[in-house]
């Protein structure tokens, strides 16, 4: 049982953007604070992450890769692949945000829980990023884990609205890792790759068939699967709000969503990281209340 779910956060994970981008920043102040005027966490559960150790990226990342990032070096397509502007200040928040889940990866071996505020960066490939996904936060920790923790079977569960391209490209060869991505079929990435197991929803799926086909499913992974450590991307861009998600969730089918994951972390005693993943609903205060129900899910099952 945990006594504490601890949370991965800087004020740098907010970046100032153009007034015409679309990417919610303000979601990454918005919610540490309510976190704590809630109630459901308080400063103490929360850490600054600083900067990774390079060679932990290069465990997933090819070298001329990060080295084209952390020397400013990518061509114009490549930025328009990532869609965010280039700068000093996006390759530190990225590394920031990176070395938030590895370390808190570790925090949760301990505690059976733990937080990125921000992270879920699944686009991102060994050679490249693309869509707002520079460095595989989830990959980068998963890595990590198996070369230096013990963990010998990590199973990556990615909710996020988006198939998780990246991530299973990264692993596609890697029997320690266990790719698991359901995603709105006719959704970006329009190219899938493939995961150990994709399922690809129709548009306007709603809370109960998605709900079923979760409860169905993730059990049955899990005992097939005998993970050690599991990975968790809970976007939020599955609701019908979301402006770039396709899908008919309600909040509170979204926060149903979290329960059934965490429920079957806790069952089988595994330990799970979680990273925030997408959320582009146009009110922000849906995609706050929408994050905030997963911490608060968490706090409920993970803690007495």
């Amino acid at each position: 049982m945990s006594s504490y779910i601890p949370i991965a956060y800087d004020k740098k994970y907010k970046l100032d953007l153009p007034d015409n981008h679309r990417f919610p920043m303000e979601k990454y102040e918005l919610l540490p604070k309510k976190l704590i005027s809630k109630g459901v966490s308080s400063n103490k559960d929360f850490f600054r992450p600083g900067l990774p150790d390079i060679n932990q990226l290069l465990e997933v990342h090819e070298k001329s890769y990060v080295l084209k990032l952390k020397n400013l070096k990518l061509s114009k397509s490549e930025i328009r692949r990532i869609g965010f502007p280039l700068s000093d200040r996006l390759i530190e928040r990225e590394m920031i945000i990176t070395n938030g889940t590895i370390k808190g990866a570790i925090k949760a071996i301990e505690q059976k829980i733990s937080f990125n505020i921000a992270g879920g960066t699944h686009h991102s490939f060994s050679d490249r990023g693309e869509g707002f996904c520079l460095l595989n936060d989830q990959a980068v920790s998963a890595q990590n884990l198996i070369k230096n923790h013990n963990i010998n079977k990590i199973l990556i569960i990615d909710l996020d609205v988006h198939q998780g391209n990246g991530t299973a490209s990264i692993f596609e060869y890697n029997d320690k890792v266990y790719t698991f991505s359901m995603h709105g079929a006719k959704n970006y990435p329009f190219k899938k790759q493939k995961s150990d197991l994709d399922i690809p929803l129709d548009d306007d799926t709603d809370d109960d068939l998605y709900l079923n086909i979760l409860n169905k499913t993730l059990p049955v992974l899990i005992n097939k699967v005998k993970p050690n450590f599991i990975f968790y991307l809970s976007g939020v861009d599955i609701m019908k709000s979301d402006k770039l998600g396709r899908l008919s969730l309600s909040i509170d089918g979204c926060k149903e969503r979290d329960k059934i994951v965490f429920l079957n972390c806790k069952k089988n005693n595994i330990p799970v990281q979680c990273s925030m993943g997408g959320g582009y609903s146009e009110n922000i205060n849906q995609i706050v209340d929408a994050h905030f129900n997963t911490f608060k899910m968490a706090k409920e099952i993970f803690i007495n």
